[in-house]
């Protein structure tokens, strides 16, 4: 299985019995909401959002960014007009695959032809399907992985971290709250992420530090540079129903200047399960998928 994590004060740990993991959150996300709502009756500035607990998760509104509020500058990377798109929510029809636009300003140069080179790998036949990270179990990197819609993800929440954790692989990206980065970031997967709240209603997340192979902005396959750098604020809606975030890229290397993204979230009630993605991932019908991870040697 392939783990994700933050790079910052990793330690490797002990292999734990089936069902130890969830044990474990549900005791985390248990303190996190005994904690919270003794937050709930302190002042509004010292509040925090109630963005975990055990009895519900956040499952995402599409695997699409959406436009940011008017006003706030480039927004996401759209689809090739000479592709239309027409996916499962858009009625009857044939399901059609994602093609960015790689004429858009924004793009540098070899971003451009590198979304260009994997899009003409599906046009030509070479592949039946373009890469998508969590399609091929990978994760999907910062902000990407904000995109998975098929399954929910949870948060603890904890007075000096806190976790997201996507039942699919139960990817864990952890989010330190601390008000600056190492001094020393080693690249990864979902990079060093720190944060802090605003207003009792809102997460704000910096991130630095993210690998860039098979890492994208979005399903489009916009890839970025070392450079990237990703600030989130995660917003609960006043219902307490929804969470949104809006998200800026900044990335000089990739972009001629920052995206504004924005993604949506409804809360549900699930409970966590255990789904391995390589556990039926196979290309069985010969259509030259892009390669699951595989381990050079066993970790056992």
């Amino acid at each position: 299985m392939l783990t994700a994590t933050s790079n910052r004060n990793q330690k490797t740990s002990k292999k734990r019995p089936p069902g130890a993991l969830a044990a474990a959150i549900c005791a985390a996300i248990a303190a996190c909401a005994s904690s919270t709502g003794a937050a709930a009756q302190a002042p509004a500035k010292d509040a925090i959002p109630a963005l975990a607990s055990i009895s519900f998760a956040w499952l995402a509104m599409g695997a699409d960014w959406r436009d940011p509020p008017p006003g706030s500058g480039h927004g996401p990377i759209k689809q090739d007009p000479a592709y239309p798109f027409h996916g499962n929510l858009d009625g009857p029809g044939q399901v059609t695959l994602r093609f960015g636009d790689t004429k858009d300003p924004v793009l540098k140069p070899w971003a451009a032809a590198q979304m260009r080179a994997s899009s003409e790998e599906v046009q030509s036949g070479k592949r039946a399907v373009p890469f998508t990270a969590q399609g091929r179990c990978y994760p999907g990197g910062v902000p990407g992985q904000l995109l998975y819609p098929a399954e929910p993800f949870y948060f603890i929440q904890t007075p000096k971290e806190v976790w997201m954790i996507w039942q699919r692989d139960h990817l864990v990206r952890r989010i330190f709250l601390t008000a600056a980065h190492s001094e020393d970031v080693k690249p990864s997967w979902f990079g060093e992420s720190i944060g802090h709240y605003e207003n009792g209603d809102t997460l704000v997340v910096d991130t630095i530090g993210l690998s860039t192979q098979n890492s994208f902005i979005d399903n489009f396959r916009t890839p970025h540079s070392t450079k990237e750098h990703v600030v989130e604020r995660f917003k609960v809606a006043a219902d307490g129903k929804t969470l949104e975030a809006q998200v800026t890229v900044d990335d000089p290397d990739a972009f001629n200047e920052p995206l504004h993204l924005r993604q949506g979230w409804r809360k549900v009630d699930n409970l966590l399960l255990e789904t391995a993605c390589a556990e039926n991932n196979g290309d069985y019908f010969h259509q030259n998928l892009f390669p699951i991870p595989e381990a050079d040697k066993p970790d056992f």
